[in-house]
């Protein structure tokens, strides 16, 4: 089910600040996050070695966290460096720790191979960093396996009916729209479409200056989805006839969405987000719009798929079928399940060439 070798978002940077200890489950695994005086990151398994108690009950001492049931104390590295009361300690105490880093206000996050995390590897998406474009990070949680968020960002077809009223517009959008160009690429997809002399969708409509709110635009959207579960969304509204599809960008806002799915387990999701324009200025009420009209817009596909999941727990056998909006899902799926199976095909090869340790009872040696 799991991806394991590739770069997930497991926290904003900002939930880390005040010298929090954030606990928090990544591929149904127990993690520890927080910030060390140093302002470095650390991500360790949540589970102290010696009697299991979650180490985010413990307490933070510089750089390093102590369990508050027996005292061991743990560096950045999971090694343990003290045991109240033993002046030994034994080499293979400690907990295992993560490679993390911190990049554009995002802390990523290897589960997989230690020795093959490569932080050039995670993805750049310039926007985040740019002051220019403004926007108010967030993060939701679902009730849902990660790729059926994955499948809803891949289709724009839904926003006719999912969000006729706060992302859509119009149920129009569905039956006039075509994918312009789908790109199926190595590690995801890219997708255009059009939706040219529309009425501009209520939350674009609530943002605009008073003159502009009934003017017709021509709409642009650009999806971008990378594996494991990676999404930008570049969208454009232009006047209506202002000849944007033809590279003219006078008159037109533009906006840049970010969502990061890491699986919490095979049935829950961590969901992170944030919605960025460059146009505001210093009227920041219109990242507070937008903010607040994504939030209406995920909530109603949350409802949505959340009741997918609810029917695929009662019917595991269920197959899902695919209609012609689904191609660039169906892309997804398929070479991410590719690579999953690679991955596994790699482990069992790493496993039978790996010699097995020999327990002294197994050697006829006494214990």
């Amino acid at each position: 089910m799991f991806l394991r070798n590739c770069w997930y978002v497991a926290a904003w940077a900002h939930e880390l600040i005040d010298g929090k200890m954030l606990a928090r489950t990544i591929l149904e695994e127990a993690v520890l996050l927080y910030k060390s005086e140093t302002g470095k990151v650390v991500a360790l398994r949540d589970r102290c070695c010696h009697r299991g108690v979650p180490l985010h009950l413990g307490r933070r001492e510089g750089d390093c966290v102590r369990c508050m049931y027996h005292g061991l104390k743990f560096d950045p590295g999971g090694k343990c460096i003290q045991i109240p009361g033993q002046d030994v300690i034994p080499a293979k105490l400690g907990v295992k720790s993560y490679p993390v880093v911190e990049k554009d206000g995002l802390v990523w996050i290897w589960t997989g191979d230690a020795a093959r995390a490569d932080p050039a590897q995670i993805i750049d998406f310039p926007y985040l960093r740019d002051a220019q474009w403004k926007g108010i990070p967030d993060y939701m949680h679902y009730d849902a396996n990660w790729l059926l968020i994955v499948d809803n960002l891949s289709d724009f077809a839904h926003l006719a009916f999912v969000h006729t009223k706060t992302l859509g517009g119009s149920e129009e959008y569905a039956y006039k729209t075509r994918p312009v160009a789908i790109e199926r690429l190595p590690d995801g997809f890219r997708v255009e479409r059009w939706h040219m002399d529309a009425a501009p969708p209520p939350f674009h409509r609530k943002v605009l200056p008073a003159a502009e709110k009934d003017q017709h635009v021509d709409r642009r959207n650009i999806g971008h989805m990378h594996i494991p579960g990676i999404f930008f969304l570049e969208s454009m509204f232009s006047p209506a006839g202002s000849g944007s599809e033809k590279g003219n960008r006078e008159g037109t806002r533009e906006y840049r969405n970010c969502q990061f799915m890491t699986p919490e387990t095979r049935r829950t999701t961590h969901f992170f987000w944030t919605y960025l324009n460059n146009w505001e200025g210093s009227d920041h009420n219109v990242s507070r719009s937008l903010h607040q009209s994504l939030i209406e817009g995920f909530m109603e596909d949350k409802h949505l798929i959340e009741a997918q999941q609810v029917v695929i727990d009662a019917d595991p056998d269920f197959e899902l079928q695919a209609i012609a909006s689904d191609a660039a899902l169906s892309h997804f799926r398929r070479i991410f399940s590719q690579r999953v199976a690679a991955e596994r095909a790699d482990e069992a090869t790493t496993k039978a060439a790996t010699p097995v340790a020999v327990k002294p009872h197994q050697a006829g040696l006494s214990a």
